[in-house]
């Protein structure tokens, strides 16, 4: 398993590992983490209930971590407003979709797949995540 010592490296496998928890409890089952080649990186490849294969990029964003008065309530509210779903960019989509004809390719799969977008607003003070799934978003 890969080492991650960066805050966003820690943040980027803290929000992997609640996408799992996630679809694992919206009934699906984890292949395989981080399926890696030189050209990009599958973050989660899973099997929904359907038995179609899932391959799932994982975005994350983390709460400012400051302290909230009632002076500064307003500002911190509007900081929030933070979308990791808009750092899925066109290179990394690209990077993205060679990746899986790749793994398709190695694995002689022949059935049904997608590609979705896990998003994972992290609130490290109240120590609760907000997670929503983007399903077969278009490349």
């Amino acid at each position: 398993m890969k080492r991650f010592s960066s805050k966003s490296q820690k943040l980027g496998l803290l929000g992997e590992d609640i996408a799992c928890r996630y679809i694992k409890s919206k009934g699906f089952y984890v292949i395989e983490r981080n399926y890696t080649k030189k050209w990009g990186e599958i973050d989660i490849i899973a099997q929904d209930k359907a038995q179609k294969l899932r391959f799932i990029e994982v975005k994350s964003a983390c709460l400012p971590v400051r302290q909230v008065s009632r002076e500064n309530i307003d500002d911190i509210s509007r900081e929030t407003s933070i979308r990791p779903e808009e750092n899925m960019h066109p290179k990394k989509m690209e990077r993205m979709a060679r990746t899986v004809e790749t793994y398709i390719s190695e694995n002689d799969f022949l059935g049904d797949w997608q590609i979705d977008l896990v998003t994972v607003f992290i609130d490290e003070v109240g120590k609760r995540a907000k997670v929503k799934l983007w399903e077969d978003i278009v490349l």
